[in-house]
């Protein structure tokens, strides 16, 4: 049965620092709302708005593979545990990947892996 990859997200999330990352990371896996989460341990530098005001400074970005049925439980978790009063959060779909991994993902969303 071919896997329809239409089903998966990978998710970004932008963390404070490398302890939150890996809070964040460790928790949605152990709940199954993430079957992978990447985190990049050299720091982005992020340039936003805030508050009126040009901002700049270092964050750790998560990468996060789920599925859509568990997106919103992902969200509220992040959202939960997140240190910012609005946490970066953009789920982008899946259109394309090898049939092995994304087994993999849909197993570890099911709690089969």
């Amino acid at each position: 049965m071919k896997i329809a990859p239409r089903n998966y997200v990978v998710v970004l999330v932008t963390c404070s620092s490398r302890r939150e990352a890996l809070k964040i990371a460790r928790r949605v896996v152990a709940l199954r709302q993430a079957a992978c989460v990447n985190i990049l341990d050299v720091p982005v530098r992020s340039i936003y708005q805030w508050k009126g005001k040009m901002e700049e400074g270092h964050e750790i970005l998560l990468l996060m593979k789920s599925s859509r049925a568990r997106l919103a439980a992902l969200q509220a978790e992040v959202e939960r545990l997140h240190s910012y009063e609005v946490p970066e959060f953009i789920a982008l779909p899946i259109v394309a990947g090898s049939e092995k991994y994304l087994a993999w993902l849909g197993d570890c969303m099911h709690g089969k892996s």
